[in-house]
């Protein structure tokens, strides 16, 4: 069984690698919306995969790390492009989530990333 548990976090930044002209190589900011995704099978005594409490405390210092902040200053997310965010985001919870199975990061109501954990070696 999957669950997941969303956050919210307000931050700026800008895209370097974009072609000259492209507008998202200006500064801006998003509301972004990131789902966290564990899985595992269903605890017969809880009647729950996992405590979203305990994902909320996995997330807290991320949180903490990103909202009200300009992503670019973030190390690892010199150009912070929700792909690269999703995959920054699974890479810094993998170690206290060992049930983690897909981040997706929404940078607008309509457009975002979901990584799973594709490009992860071990």
């Amino acid at each position: 069984m999957e669950i997941f548990k969303e956050f919210r976090l307000e931050a700026a930044h800008r895209l370097p690698n974009v072609p000259p002209g492209h507008k998202c190589a200006r500064l801006h900011g998003h509301s972004f919306v990131v789902s966290v995704y564990v899985s595992g099978a269903l605890d017969p005594h809880t009647g729950w995969v996992m405590d979203f409490a305990d994902i909320a405390a996995a997330f807290a210092p991320l949180h903490e790390r990103l909202d009200h902040h300009y992503l670019n200053d973030v190390v690892g997310l010199e150009n912070p492009t929700s792909e690269q965010l999703a995959r920054w985001i699974w890479r810094e919870l993998a170690p206290s989530l060992p049930q983690l199975a897909r981040i997706v990061v929404r940078e607008t109501c309509t457009a975002g990333a979901s990584y799973a954990g594709e490009d992860e070696v071990g």
